[in-house]
C-alpha cells in the first residue's frame, strides 16, 4: 500500500501551487475579507482547468478525479484560504448534480457558464423547519400544463446571494420518493429574496421565497424518485467540505509553526517551550490522520459509489481536526493570531460553520452509528 501521491498527481499539485503562488498569494489576505465573490479568481481558475476537474471532457469540464480536486482544494487552500472555496464550487455540490443529471439542454445554459467562471450555482436544500430532517421539506411542485408551480421557502444557501440559478429540491408528492428537484433562475417572477444576513465567517447568506414560481419541463432536473441521486451528490460534496476543514487546519499550523520559531518570549523561542511543543505534535497527529480518511473516501469514491460512512468519517473527523488546529494556532499566536492581520482567526471561523454545513457532526455520527449495528436508526419519536 502507497499512501504517497503518484507522479501525475505530484506535478499537479506543483502546477496548481506554482499558479497559487504566482496569482493569488499576493491579494489572500485581502481576499479573505472581502464581502464580494472573487470572480476574477473564478475566471483564472477557469484559464487554469482547476473549474470543472471531476465534470466530464464532453460537458466542458476536465474529466479528472475527486483525488484531483481534493489536491486543487488542498494546495490552493495552502496559499489563500478564500480561494479554496471557488474549486469546492467549480467542483462539488451543485454543479455535479447538474453535471451528472441534467440535460444537454440544461448543461448547455447553466454548466458551461459556471465551468467559464461566469455564473455559480447554489442549492435550495435547507428550509425553516427542515435542515438536519431534510426529507421533512415542504417546498411544494404542483402540476401545471406542462411544468409546475413552486411554492416554498429555503435559507442557508451558499453564494445564494449572487448565484444566477437554484438547484431547488422540491416535493412532487409525499414521502421520500416524491423529492426531486428543480432549476430556478434568479430573475424567475415570483423569486423573491430577503435582506442578506451574515453568517460568523463573513459570508452573506438570504433567505429565498418562492412565491408560485413557474418552472418548464425544460428545468424539471430530477423528477420524483430523484432523492437519492441529489443524495449520492451531497456525500460527494462532503468530500469538498472535508478538504477545506483539513486544509485551513493546514494553514493555520504553518502559520503557528512559523511563528513559534521566531516569536520569544521570557529570552527564548516559543518552540523551546515543552507546552507547545505538545501542543504542535497533537495537531500533526490529527492533521496527518485526517489525511489519511479524506483520501480513503476521495479514492474509494472515484472507484464506485461513494460511501456514506467512509465520508460521514473522514468529514467529522476532518471538521473536528480542522477546527482543533485552528483553535491551537490561534492560542500559540495570541493577541496576533486573533486579529485581522492574520488569516488564523478566519480559518477558525471557516472551519467552526464546516462543523455544521453538509451535515453536523451529530447527524455524521448518526450515520456512522448506523454503519456500526447495520441497521437504521430513526430520529423520530416512535409512532403511536
Amino acid at each position: 500500500m502507497d499512501f504517497r501521491l503518484n507522479d501525475e498527481q505530484t506535478m499537479f499539485r506543483d502546477s496548481v501551487r506554482s499558479f497559487a503562488e504566482k496569482h493569488l498569494r499576493a491579494g489572500a489576505l485581502a481576499r479573505a475579507h472581502d464581502d464580494a465573490h472573487p470572480w476574477d479568481v473564478s475566471r483564472l481558475m477557469a484559464e487554469q482547468g482547476l473549474m470543472g476537474i471531476t465534470i466530464k471532457d464532453e460537458d466542458g469540464g476536465q474529466g479528472g478525479s475527486l483525488m484531483d480536486a481534493v489536491i486543487a482544494i488542498e494546495t490552493v487552500a495552502c496559499v489563500c484560504p478564500r480561494s479554496a472555496d471557488v474549486v469546492q464550487a467549480g467542483n462539488f455540490g451543485a454543479i455535479r448534480v447538474l453535471a451528472e443529471h441534467g440535460s444537454s439542454d440544461q448543461k448547455a445554459r447553466y454548466l458551461r457558464k459556471i465551468l467559464r467562471g461566469e455564473s455559480v450555482i447554489t442549492v435550495g436544500m435547507t428550509e425553516p423547519e427542515a435542515g438536519s430532517a431534510v426529507t421533512d421539506l415542504t417546498t411544494s411542485a404542483t402540476p401545471e400544463g406542462e411544468g409546475y408551480r413552486i411554492n416554498g421557502v429555503k435559507v442557508f444557501q451558499t453564494h445564494a446571494a449572487f448565484a444566477e440559478v437554484m438547484l431547488t429540491y422540491v416535493r412532487f408528492g409525499p414521502g421520500v420518493g416524491g423529492i426531486g428537484s428543480v432549476l430556478i433562475a434568479r430573475d424567475a417572477p415570483g423569486f423573491k429574496q430577503g435582506t442578506p444576513s451574515k453568517f460568523f465567517n463573513g459570508e452573506e447568506w438570504v433567505q429565498t421565497y418562492l412565491d408560485n414560481v413557474y418552472v418548464g419541463p425544460e428545468n424539471v432536473l430530477l423528477k420524483q424518485g430523484g432523492f437519492k441521486k441529489q443524495i449520492a451528490g451531497f456525500n460527494v460534496e462532503r468530500i469538498g467540505n472535508t478538504a477545506r476543514s483539513l486544509a485551513l487546519g493546514r494553514y493555520a499550523y504553518n502559520a503557528a509553526r512559523d511563528w513559534a520559531l521566531q516569536r520569544k518570549q521570557f529570552g527564548r523561542l516559543l518552540c523551546e517551550f515543552q507546552g507547545i511543543q505538545w501542543k504542535f505534535a497533537e495537531m500533526k497527529m490529527k492533521l496527518d490522520a485526517g489525511q489519511l480518511l479524506l483520501y480513503r473516501a476521495a479514492v474509494n469514491a472515484d472507484n464506485g459509489i461513494p460511501s456514506a460512512e467512509e465520508t460521514s468519517i473522514a468529514k467529522a473527523f476532518c471538521n473536528q481536526a480542522g477546527f482543533d488546529c485552528c483553535n491551537e494556532a490561534m492560542q500559540i499566536m495570541g493577541g496576533m493570531g486573533y486579529t485581522t492581520q492574520t488569516l488564523v482567526e478566519y480559518c477558525f471561523r471557516k472551519c467552526r460553520g464546516w462543523m455544521i454545513a453538509g451535515g453536523s457532526l451529530e447527524i455524521l455520527k448518526n450515520r456512522i452509528a448506523e454503519s456500526v449495528f447495520e441497521r437504521t436508526f430513526s430520529q423520530r419519536p416512535p409512532k403511536a
